[in-house]
């Protein structure tokens, strides 16, 4: 029975994280409550939860309170909060203006006048105690709870300095007058007796501070793209009607008034007015689009022109912008296996930290070195061995990666997706919608002679206006403006006639025009077999007896299609073509935008077969579709790229959206999605050669405690530095 429950999902905010470490023992704690699946992301400071129907949420907030942790429900009108960062800020400042001078006095024996180490003491215990309180805090609550973590290791290594050196001084001979202390970035091989490490527990703790910090900062600034995305919205809206509203109150089909410069409130079909939308900071897209009555608009897009009357179709949640920022949380959210990876490593890694510390303390004592050189290098080893910057390496790059994917207009839906990209060797395009535009042009007229091509379109575009279908639509576009049409009929399988300016108009198959006894002079004949051997759609236009002309229609190949190729074959995949459209049609296209291999007359259904052969040849398959007819073989693809102008079916079945319908889009895609988990690859090298190259160096007493803690919080500004070079990506 516990199989017909239904599921919930709630995403957690959570307080109080410090490290990896800390995201693996809440993540821990919620996946054992029966039911119930978590993925805790330390750098978006967020839990994804799904649970079951008769769970209450609160359970799950008490099971975070009960590892020590804070964690609280999405609001609905949610508060606003202070910045964490100002507190790391006081603790910060206050940590550097007292220990810069405990510090210095430590490494220039000219400013250890007589009784130096009382002033160092009297600096650097504020130090280690206020300033580095949230250190202690954390790990007396990761204590109670039998669990250590990066914070156990510097309370532990700050406090062990700050305590031998009280001992020191209240017990042992380095609280005498005229008491000098030489820096040594190694151990000093003495009993300890007479050594203090007030300068390591001040500067490791001004340090790590300051890695917080600036890594608090970085954390805020990749998560940037998406707070901007979902601020993109629009507040209030006029209606139709005059009224002003909350963009909340509107309803689907409310009509809605944009004005030159303002956003447009929701998704909508403009019904009234022409102008250029400016849908730069939603799709990347750099141009103004023109848009006039029928044609559709996305919410937070700027109106660049006119006045319109927008109808709404899409409202609140369901908007293209609001699926767009659910997606990149989505994606930011999740965990790539090699993260999970440094994950499994971080949680076991601290108590062998433990461990390595106390044998070292224990070598060093053993092998007659003194007291003093045994427990500077067991601080070292505390300090060096954060692992901190492992559990930064994948989050902070994804945050980066996938915001500026968004600004772009690529949507990346989970980390999984970026694991693909890498081997990705084949890339399958469905033709209609995807390299094609999607929608019926008049491409070309062929005329009989002494025809006036102006004419011929004006009298056969002002006939199709009245008819739905999409050759007819593509002519009366390319004639623009209509005339009034009498007894129009719609004869079946052939065409439309009727009467225009006074003129009987015929469009349609040339047997239309034969039953009026209108017979293609030779020269249309030939273009129209030639068209149709293209795999183009021609239709005869004749008026008054006589055949007049013959007009070309066919889904054109967008302009950037080509380029769009060059650049996937660049990237070392090679393009096949899919379409169930005619070979004719498929070569033709294909010959246009420069691949080689198609696979044309494919039905709808057996799509998903194509890209099953194309894995079983050993293939590693994207696809890239657009319609409801590409959702299935998106999801069988290793690679799903769905064009954000296409349905909601291919865009769910998809890894990657790209909002634009630009093919180009793909290969940008691509790129990024390469980028990011270059990214994280060389995050986490970097991270593993930190830690392995550094705690043999500390275990050795090669390492003073206080480099080690500049060298650690290095290691984790490093990690998330590197990752915001992504933004810069283009």
């Amino acid at each position: 029975m516990s199989s017909l429950i239904e599921e919930k999902a709630v995403e957690l905010t959570i307080g109080g994280m410090t490290c990896a470490s800390c995201a693996n023992r809440i993540e821990r704690k919620l996946n054992k409550l029966e039911g119930v699946t978590a993925t805790v992301n330390y750098a978006t400071e967020k839990a994804k939860v799904t649970f079951p129907d008769d769970l209450d949420p609160q359970e799950l907030i008490s099971e975070v309170e009960k590892a020590g942790y804070s964690a609280t429900l999405p609001a609905d009108d949610p508060q606003p909060v202070d910045n964490p960062d100002n507190s790391l800020r006081d603790r910060l400042i206050t940590a550097v203006v007292l220990s810069v001078p405990v510090v210095a006095m430590a490494m220039i024996p000219a400013l250890q006048f007589t009784y130096w180490q009382w002033l160092s003491l009297t600096l650097a215990a504020p130090v280690v105690v206020y300033a580095g309180w949230p250190f202690h805090k954390a790990a007396w609550t990761n204590l109670r709870h039998g669990t250590a973590t990066m914070d156990t290791l510097v309370s532990m290594g700050t406090l062990a300095a700050l305590g031998w050196s009280l001992w020191a001084l209240f017990f042992g001979t380095a609280g005498m007058p005229g008491m000098t202390h030489p820096f040594e970035l190694t151990i000093q091989r003495t009993d300890g007796s007479g050594n203090i490490y007030l300068e390591a527990a001040a500067g490791v703790t001004a340090f790590i501070l300051a890695g917080r910090y600036f890594e608090s900062r970085s954390k805020r600034q990749a998560g940037a793209a998406l707070r901007a995305l979902m601020e993109l919205g629009v507040k209030d809206v006029e209606l139709a009607d005059g009224r002003r509203v909350a963009v909340d109150a509107l309803q689907v089909d409310d009509r809605f008034v944009v004005r030159p410069g303002e956003k447009v409130a929701t998704d909508g079909v403009i019904e009234e007015g022409t102008s250029a939308i400016d849908a730069s900071m939603l799709t990347g897209e750099s141009m103004p689009v023109e848009v006039g009555p029928g044609e559709a608009v996305v919410g937070a897009t700027v109106n660049a022109g006119g006045r319109l009357i927008v109808r709404a179709t899409r409202v609140g949640g369901d908007t293209q912008l609001a699926q767009m920022a659910r997606l990149v949380e989505e994606a930011q959210t999740g965990k790539a296996a090699v993260q999970r990876l440094a994950d499994r490593i971080s949680g076991i890694f601290v108590p062998i930290v433990i461990g390595l510390a106390i044998a070292t303390l224990g070598f060093w004592l053993g092998t007659g070195n003194g007291a003093g050189a045994a427990f500077t290098a067991a601080v070292a080893v505390l300090i060096i061995a954060c692992p901190c910057a492992l559990g930064l390496a994948t989050p902070t790059a994804l945050l980066v990666g996938t915001g500026r994917g968004a600004q772009l207009g690529i949507l990346i839906k989970g980390p999984e997706a970026l694991e693909s990209t890498h081997r990705v060797d084949t890339i399958v395009l469905d033709k209609t919608g995807t390299v094609t535009e999607g929608r019926m042009t008049l491409v070309g007229v062929h005329l009989a002679e002494g025809e006036d091509r102006g004419e011929v379109i004006r009298l056969a575009g002002a006939l199709e206006h009245a008819s739905e279908h999409p050759i007819a639509r593509a002519i009366a576009k390319a004639a623009g403006s209509t005339a009034t049409v009498e007894d129009f009929a719609n004869v079946e399988g052939l065409g439309v006639q009727g009467v225009v300016d006074g003129h009987a108009v015929l469009v349609g198959r040339p047997k239309l025009l034969r039953e009026w006894s209108q017979h293609l002079p030779a020269e249309l004949e030939d273009a129209l077999a030639r068209e149709q051997a293209a795999g183009r759609t021609a239709v005869a236009v004749g008026w008054d007896g006589k055949a007049r002309a013959v007009l070309v229609v066919a889904d054109v190949v967008k302009g950037t299609s080509k380029e769009a190729i060059e650049r996937l074959r660049a990237l070392g995949l090679a393009p096949v073509l899919l379409t169930g459209d005619n070979e004719a049609v498929a070569r033709t296209v294909a010959a246009e935008v420069g691949i080689d291999e198609v696979i044309a007359e494919v039905l709808p259904a057996d799509k998903v077969d194509v890209v099953k052969r194309l894995q079983a040849e050993g293939r590693v398959v994207a696809m890239v579709g657009d319609g409801v007819n590409d959702a299935a073989a998106l999801a069988q693809a290793d690679l799903g790229l769905a064009m954000g102008t296409g349905t909601d079916a291919a865009i769910q079945a998809s890894d990657l959206t790209l909002v634009r319908g630009d093919l180009r889009v793909a290969a940008d895609a691509l790129r990024l999605s390469r980028r990011t988990l270059a990214t994280i690859k060389g995050n986490l090298f970097w991270a593993f050669a930190y830690n392995v190259a550094a705690l043999p160096l500390a275990a050795a007493g090669l390492l003073n405690p206080m480099i080690a803690g500049a060298a650690m919080a290095f290691s984790s500004v490093f990690v998330v530095s590197n990752s915001l070079r992504l933004r810069a990506f283009k």
